[in-house]
């Protein structure tokens, strides 16, 4: 598995290994997003967060270098932010009509529908020459390739379980602070940034996958689900932004006004499921699990002789 830390193995040598092989796969992303651009950028996103979530996992084991790093991908995520998120909208709205098919039976919210289509292949359009931005995101990652060779992480397993324990725990406090604030004020970004961490726990799940505390397998299927519903949460808000914002542009006031009732319904289910399952994942104390990852660190790396760092960084 690429995107899993190997304990019987150096974590320089580790961490080299699995950022490597995500750049090239971004790479590669990017390549097909001259011919698929939603696809090819959309799948490129994704192996940036999960860069992203694995510098945030080992930053207290090199700082400087994990800090540079999550700038340089968090920014060419943004460069190449394309139709995607235009087609999620019109998700949202198929997935409205499923919802409460006796709201939309009668085709009520075709006309919107029509409405988003219309302004995805804007976007598209838009975007069109994106060979210059693709160029640019691929030089950047070949420059982040080379950058690590100087990441430096401390081999030793007991040092080493300290730092996996302490990135994966901040995440955690990450999504119990973002719980709170969302349970108390309730905010699209105290949603927002609880997604995030949700998403970067879900990835540390993946990485620390054999040490983490078991029954990992059903905790891991309740956190992607968990960012799934969030997911829909935050495309929910998108869409009333844009109601405010081009509403005229999407359809006739009756038909707008039905679609803010049944978002409104949507959220409404969607913000109490959405704290339920967040209290029950990230209410549990942390300081048990942190541990435990630890000593199944160190024991697992126990287990072989320790290896020197001599993993190359994936062409």
């Amino acid at each position: 598995m690429t995107y899993r830390i190997d304990p019987k193995l150096s974590l320089t040598g580790e961490i080299r290994r699995i950022a490597g092989v995500r750049i090239g796969k971004a790479v590669e992303s990017l390549e097909a997003s001259r011919t698929e651009p939603e696809k090819g950028l959309h799948n490129a996103r994704k192996r940036f967060k999960e860069l992203r979530a694995l510098f945030a996992l080992i930053r207290s084991g090199d700082r400087g270098f994990c800090r540079k790093e999550n700038r340089r991908y968090r920014d060419i995520a943004r460069t190449i932010a394309g139709p995607r998120e235009a087609t999620a909208l019109i998700e949202t709205l198929d997935r409205l009509a499923k919802e409460f098919p006796e709201s939309c039976a009668g085709g009520e919210l075709d006309n919107v529908r029509d409405a988003l289509v219309a302004r995805r292949e804007r976007i598209a359009h838009d975007r069109a020459d994106l060979g210059p931005v693709i160029d640019a995101a691929i030089a950047s990652c070949g420059e982040g390739r080379m950058a690590l060779h100087g990441v430096v992480l401390p081999d030793d397993p007991q040092l080493a379980a300290d730092v996996l324990a302490e990135g994966s725990g901040r995440t955690l406090r990450h999504a119990a602070r973002s719980l709170a604030a969302a349970a108390k004020r309730g905010k699209p970004e105290d949603f927002h940034n609880l997604r995030k961490a949700v998403k970067a726990h879900r990835m540390h799940l993946s990485l620390l996958r054999g040490v983490w505390p078991r029954p990992q397998k059903s905790r891991r299927k309740a956190v992607e689900a968990l960012g799934d519903q969030l997911g829909d949460l935050n495309d929910i808000f998108v869409m009333r932004w844009l109601i405010d914002a081009e509403g005229r542009e999407l359809g006739a006031r009756k038909q707008l006004a039905l679609l803010r009732r049944l978002l409104k319904r949507s959220e409404k289910r969607l913000r109490k499921t959405c704290l339920k399952d967040a209290r029950r994942l990230f209410g549990e104390k942390r300081k048990p699990t942190l541990r435990k990852i630890a000593d199944r660190y160190q024991s697992s790396a126990g287990n072989a002789p320790p290896q020197a760092d001599t993993a190359d960084v994936p062409a």
